[in-house]
């Protein structure tokens, strides 16, 4: 599979304007050390203080992580004065506040962003990381667009760094244990997989134009994405649901973990045609503004097939979980979610179960736990040395990948045939939103 996702990022990074070799990701551990000492304290910078914030407070506080958060940075005043109250409370000295990313990686002692910012920022901001020496941790949805998916990649090769993604899942024990049950056979052949979210959100506001909320540099949120006027309640959460400026839906917002889970289950990359139903179901005339249901259904090389089923605000018990993932086998099934796993035989019979007793949250907001913990902490090691990541982004963006096309089938309201060697799509209505629109003076460039 190493030897084909290679061949997979050559092919993806022939439409990046960029050219590069090698894989940073595949690096050998010694190659690291000449970078960062394999026992030196790594210099650590968080963008985006919202909700996900606080589940980085115990990997950076960990003695045995060996890191100095030296910034908190966010857009908004009242974020960074809660965080840095919150942090200075499980370590015992005080990292430097900011209100601008630029600010923070101009500082050559930060080894290290983890970014957290929203969407439309994930990957310039992590760009911006790289260009000045960086090694980044990237929270889902890692792009905002195809387009961005692969310069993200491109990026992490040219400037040689780890760039691991928050799809913490790969870092959980007990998944790790069922996939290698899976791979060795434990259902047969795996040949299909349901990957599912199911909540109950509620309506959102209407947008309407109001004053920017004290503290928040508005025009700084916004950065990279085309600027408007401030419009009421968008930038706490809503901007999720707020049109494609800022947001990747649900999707891009959960999808991209149970995806990710199918798709290493299947151990399959690219598929070969994508099909979508979707639209909005609840509250009609309120302020959301893409689908709020979807069922999506991609189509893999030796007959496989991956179906995404998200349900943003009808919460009916379809799977007798919040989400997880179904996979399907030649002798049997399994079921995995953040908590646990059983594999059956084929008539249903429990054959074998574990719960990891994890504490990662499901459907929270913000979420964090056990597993976003390990997840992170592998990639601290990774960038001394001594570990190999869980998510490497060349792969990770594969993953990624899968959203992306759920959303332009959703958007084009068609389905469409993808190549399975490149990524790229057979339809020009598809390919006319690859990529989005920047602000004047924001667009990334590697």
């Amino acid at each position: 599979m190493t030897t084909r996702r290679n061949f997979i990022t050559k092919s993806i990074l022939g439409g990046a304007a960029v050219a590069v070799s090698g894989s940073a990701m595949a690096m050998p551990a010694k190659s690291y050390r000449k970078i960062i000492g394999a026992n030196d304290r790594l210099k650590v910078a968080i963008a985006g203080l919202g909700r996900r914030v606080g589940a980085y407070i115990e990997p950076v506080a960990l003695k045995s992580a060996n890191v100095e958060l030296r910034y908190l940075c966010d857009v908004m005043e009242s974020q960074r004065e809660k965080a840095l109250k919150n942090f200075t409370e499980h370590i015992d000295y005080t990292p430097k506040t900011a209100n601008d990313i630029r600010k923070v990686l101009d500082d050559k002692n930060v080894d290290v962003l983890l970014n957290a910012t929203p969407d439309h920022w994930h990957t310039p901001g992590s760009i911006m990381a790289m260009k000045a020496g960086k090694h980044v941790y990237v929270e889902k949805p890692c792009s905002h667009d195809m387009n961005e998916n692969e310069m993200l990649v491109a990026a992490a090769k040219k400037f040689d760094k780890v760039v691991q993604m928050g799809n913490q899942q790969r870092s959980s024990n007990h998944t790790i244990e069922l996939m290698k049950e899976i791979h060795a056979g434990a259902i047969g052949k795996p040949y299909k997989a349901v990957a599912f979210y199911v909540n109950s959100r509620g309506p959102v506001p209407v947008q309407k134009k109001a004053p920017i909320p004290q503290g928040l540099d508005w025009e700084l949120w916004q950065g990279p994405a085309v600027h408007r006027d401030y419009t009421s309640e968008t930038w706490d959460y809503n901007w999720h649901w707020y049109g494609w400026n800022y947001g990747t839906a649900e999707a891009g917002n959960n999808g991209t973990h149970e995806l990710d889970v199918a798709r290493w289950a299947l151990q399959v990359e690219f598929p070969q045609h994508a099909r979508v139903e979707a639209g909005k179901r609840q509250f009609k005339d309120d302020g959301w503004e893409m689908y709020d249901s979807m069922e999506a259904t991609f189509s893999f090389p030796d007959n496989k097939i991956i179906q995404w089923d998200g349900k943003s605000r009808n919460g009916y018990n379809t799977y007798g979980a919040g989400r997880g993932t179904i996979i399907y086998g030649s002798e049997g099934a399994a079921f995995v979610d953040r908590g646990r796993y059983e594999m059956t035989d084929r008539s249903g019979k429990i054959i074998k179960e574990k719960i990891a007793g994890s504490n990662e949250a499901g459907t929270a907001l913000g979420g964090g736990g056990d597993t976003t913990t390990a997840h992170v902490v592998n990639f601290f090691n990774t960038v001394r040395g001594t570990e190999k990541l869980q998510a490497p982004i060349d792969d990770a963006a594969i993953s990624m990948a899968m959203v992306h096309y759920a959303n332009l089938a959703y958007r084009t309201r068609k389905d469409f045939a993808i190549d399975e060697k490149t990524g790229r799509i057979y339809d020009r209505d598809a390919m006319a939103l690859w990529s989005r629109e920047y602000e004047k003076g924001w667009k990334p460039q590697v």
